[in-house]
Formats: C-alpha cells, sequence, structure tokens
C-alpha cells in the first residue's frame, strides 16, 4: 500500500466520499436558514429602532453558512494525520480562548454570560471551538495511551485532571450546556477506548452527585430547575420559556400550522431563532416535520459511527475515536436542545446543531462534518489502495 503520507488532491477523486451525507449536511443547513429567518423577522423588526429589517438574521445566517463552508472546504483538504498531530496544540488554543473570554474588558457579556470574545464583525463563542479540539484531544490521548487505559493513575486521572480544568473555565463563563457535551464526548471517546470496565461504572455513578452539587451550588441553575418541573407553576417567571415552548408544540399539531404561521415567534418565545428553533419548527411544521428533523440527525449519528467502525477496521484508530465522538457530539447537543425544547430537560443555552443562529456553533459543526467527511475519504483510499 502506498505511503499515508502520499498526497493527491481530493477534487480529482471527488467520487470517493460520502454524498449523502454532504447532501444531508447541506439539507439541515438550508432547513436553518428557512426557519431562522422565519423565526427570526418578529424580532428584527422590533429593533428596527437600531437598523436592523426583517431580513437581518437571515442575512447574517446566510453569511455564517457561506464562511463555514469555505472554512469546512479548507478543513477537508488537511489529512487526519496533520489533525491527530496537532490536536493537543489545538486543545490548549481552545484553553486559551477560554481563558481569554474571562478576562473583563475582552470578553462579551450577553444576558449575565461572559462567552463571546468580540472579533468587531462577529462575535466567537470559544465553547464552540472547545467541543470540537476537546473530541480530537480525547482521541489522540486515547490512542497515545491505549497500554495504560486500564490504570487509573497513568490512564485515567490525567484526563480528569485536564477536563476539571475546562469544566471549571465554562462554569466560570458560566455555560453548563457547553460542558454537559464535552463531558459527554470525552466519557463517550474513552469508554470506546476500552477504558476499565469499572473505572467507567465508578464514573458514571460519580457524575449524577457531581451534577447535584453543580445545580444547588448555583441560584439560576437551581431557578431553571424548579421552572422545569414545573412550568405551570410560574408561567410568567421561572416557567415562561418553557411554557411557550409547550404551547408551540401543542399548536404544531400534525402538520403545523404553516411555514411562517408561528405565533410564539412573535415576541412570545424569547430565543426563538436559537435555543428554541425546534419550538417553531413544531409550531409551523407539526408533528411531521419534527419526526423528519429527528431522523435526519439519527442518520446522521449512525453514518458517523459506520464511518468510524470502518476506520477502525482500516486500523486508523484516531479516526475512528474521533468519528464516532463527533457523531457524540452532534447527537448530544441535538438530544440536548431538542429535550429541552420539550420539557424534558431543564434550560440550558445550547443551540440545535446545523439549523440554530450562530457563527460560532454553524462553523464548528461545519468544520466537524468536513472532518468527519475526510475521514470517510481516507477509509475509501486506503481500501481502494490509492494514496491519501
Amino acid at each position: 500500500m502506498m505511503s499515508a503520507t502520499t498526497r493527491v488532491n481530493p477534487r480529482m477523486v471527488s467520487n470517493r466520499f460520502d454524498y449523502l451525507l454532504l447532501w444531508m449536511t447541506l439539507a439541515l443547513l438550508g432547513l436553518g436558514l428557512v426557519m431562522v429567518y422565519s423565526a427570526s423577522i418578529a424580532i428584527a423588526e422590533a429593533n428596527a429602532a437600531i437598523g436592523h429589517q426583517s431580513t437581518y438574521y437571515l442575512v447574517r445566517q446566510a453569511i455564517f453558512i457561506g464562511v463555514s463552508l469555505v472554512a469546512a472546504y479548507m478543513a477537508f483538504q488537511v489529512p487526519m494525520e496533520w489533525w491527530q498531530k496537532m490536536a493537543p496544540y489545538l486543545f490548549i488554543f481552545a484553553i486559551a480562548l477560554l481563558i481569554l473570554v474571562l478576562i473583563p474588558g475582552v470578553g462579551r457579556n450577553i444576558n449575565g454570560s461572559q462567552r463571546w470574545l468580540s472579533l468587531f464583525v462577529i462575535n466567537l463563542q470559544p465553547s464552540e471551538l472547545m467541543k470540537l479540539f476537546a473530541a480530537m484531544y480525547v482521541a489522540d490521548y486515547a490512542v497515545r495511551k491505549s497500554a495504560q487505559m486500564d490504570s487509573i493513575v497513568k490512564g485515567f486521572l490525567p484526563m480528569v485532571g485536564v477536563m476539571v480544568i475546562v469544566g471549571f473555565l465554562l462554569l466560570r463563563e458560566p455555560d453548563f450546556g457547553a460542558l454537559a457535551v464535552v463531558a459527554t464526548i470525552a466519557i463517550s471517546i474513552l469508554w470506546l477506548a476500552g477504558i476499565n470496565g469499572w473505572i467507567f461504572v465508578g464514573l458514571i455513578a460519580v457524575l449524577p452527585v457531581a451534577i447535584y452539587f453543580l445545580i444547588i451550588s448555583s441560584p439560576y441553575r437551581l431557578q431553571r430547575v424548579i421552572g422545569f418541573m414545573d412550568p405551570w407553576a410560574d408561567p410568567f417567571g421561572k416557567g415562561y420559556q418553557l411554557s411557550h415552548a409547550l404551547i408551540a408544540f401543542g399548536r404544531g399539531e400534525w402538520f403545523g400550522v404553516g411555514l411562517g404561521g408561528s405565533v410564539e415567534k412573535l415576541l412570545y418565545l424569547p430565543e426563538a431563532h436559537t435555543d428554541f428553533l425546534f419550538a417553531v419548527i413544531a409550531e409551523e411544521l407539526g408533528f411531521v416535520g419534527v419526526v423528519i428533523v429527528l431522523c435526519m440527525f439519527a442518520w446522521l449519528v449512525i453514518r458517523a459511527f459506520g464511518i468510524g467502525k470502518e476506520a477502525a477496521q482500516n486500523e486508523q484508530y484516531f479516526s475512528a475515536l474521533l468519528a464516532q465522538g463527533l457523531g457524540v457530539w452532534v447527537g448530544a447537543q441535538a438530544i440536548i436542545n431538542i429535550g429541552v425544547n420539550m420539557g424534558m430537560l431543564p434550560t440550558k443555552g445550547l443551540t440545535l446543531p446545523l439549523l440554530s443562529f450562530g457563527g460560532s456553533g454553524i462553523l464548528a459543526n461545519c468544520v466537524a462534518i468536513a472532518v468527519l467527511l475526510r475521514i470517510d475519504y481516507e477509509n475509501r483510499m486506503i481500501q481502494k489502495g490509492l494514496p491519501l
């Protein structure tokens, strides 16, 4: 077989990657663009005094998607060998950004959370990049420490120490939702890499206790949980967002009220174009639209695990763990966001991957899919005995 370092231009072998994965991603981005426009018209017009037009969020989302697709194309050109070599440095870079965003006067505080770095034209959310680079780092760590994964001291505790640092920084913003996703990615990759079963069981046993203390130690998180338990007890206070999200689901019925026909987006449902976009989808497209979106995300996750399995068969273990980690990321974040919208989980500041409004999230998601496509591309090249 030819050397893994030999490269050809992927454009010359464009029939050797998963077109269905590409089109499924573009379909989600397209649906998200339409629904973001529909969900944001009212809030854009309400901000007309500061120069916003009805298409304000539509134009910005279209620009975000365009830039993200360019970044994804560039990411696809990069061999997995390079991603593995750079994984620790990219992870350190993400930690540096998380520290930077907490510096007064540097990070931007919006709605009580300091999660954004101002890049003048757009705001960068470092926690979104952390999800991607954490997946790469943990996959690389698991491969490098494969012989020590049964050891608590040499294999498990170093990763715990690193994740505690990341968790501390994310909670300082605060961004509990991002921490939940990063922790899920790390735990899943370690499990897939073959961590000792008793260590894994112990970790799962400790997690609920840790989550409990995190909730009771923060008044705002505690209030969110109380509001989630019974949103109708205080529909104009703690349960306001969730009660209106549930009303949107109820109005949607089987086939929805029609595209653009949502009432809840008319300044009743906060964050309708970001965190609660799925509720607007449910109201306008109904149960059928909800099921279609769920099936699209389920297919993406299953395909990611399939690509990971193929990489493992080709003895590309970093690629295998990373592909499955990316699948866990998309699946976990989608489940959390949808669960919040449906009243099954407490409210968190997590967007719906590939659909919700937001530049950093769309950028990270598109690059992640591009890396997944690259892994699939290299799988096919290896199987055909062609150079990478």
